[in-house]
């Protein structure tokens, strides 16, 4: 294929164009077997830079452990335009327990509903069709209940580099406490978007777990 004569980080760029998903320095290394890592992953970074500083409407990103150009945030509007579509959305109940999910995993659906105080198996349904959720494995207790984690694909969709990359619970109760002072008392003030897409994911041990293998890259 004559592939030798292209430099590395065009030919990395051709992958990242190419893909609709985010790869990884290791997968490209697996079609590039010739080329060294640490050379793809120099390239990386200097087609972080590039792209960062173009002033395009996209730009290559750090997502779900990998890489991927991605619209600007700013532009998704008229991208929807153009597919005739709407964002999909998550309703509050989801999110809330979606975000609880993240903050504690590895956690069983009991620890999930004593936290949100209702039942949450239609919403883990849902968080598991879209793939934002997984099953973890089960736990040594009565009945093997089981343990819920986040996928690769909730940080795809929330733009994070990996679980370590989401905010920690002081900013966002800062944040939440900023928005409180000034948020208007009104009814017409009220807002009525979709609530924060805030989320965070701590690492917490798993004594007495039997976990599946991880199905996420």
């Amino acid at each position: 294929m004559g592939t030798e004569t292209k430099p590395l980080k065009l030919m990395i760029e051709a992958f990242l164009f190419a893909s609709d998903r985010p790869i990884t320095a290791n997968e490209i290394h697996s079609w590039l077997p010739d080329a060294a890592l640490p050379d793809i992953r120099q390239s990386l970074e200097e087609l972080l830079n590039d792209y960062g500083n173009m002033g395009r409407s996209f730009s290559l990103r750090q997502v779900a452990q990998g890489y991927q150009f991605r619209t600007k945030a700013e532009y998704a509007p008229y991208v929807l335009q153009m597919l005739k579509a709407s964002p999909a959305r998550l309703s509050r109940a989801a999110l809330e327990t979606l975000a609880i999910i993240a903050y504690k995993q590895p956690i069983l659906r009991q620890e999930i509903e004593r936290l949100r105080g209702v039942d949450v198996g239609g919403i883990l349904r849902t968080l598991l069709e879209k793939n934002l959720i997984r099953i973890m494995g089960r736990k040594n207790l009565p009945g093997k209940p089981l343990i819920y984690g986040t996928t690769r694909r909730f940080l795809e969709v929330f733009d994070l580099k990996n679980i370590n990359s989401l905010p920690k619970l002081k900013e966002i109760k800062g944040l939440v406490s900023n928005e409180e002072q000034t948020e208007p008392t009104s009814e017409e003030g009220f807002r009525t978007g979709e609530p924060g897409e805030e989320k965070t994911g701590t690492e917490q041990g798993q004594a007495g777990a039997e976990t599946c293998p991880a199905t996420e890259d």
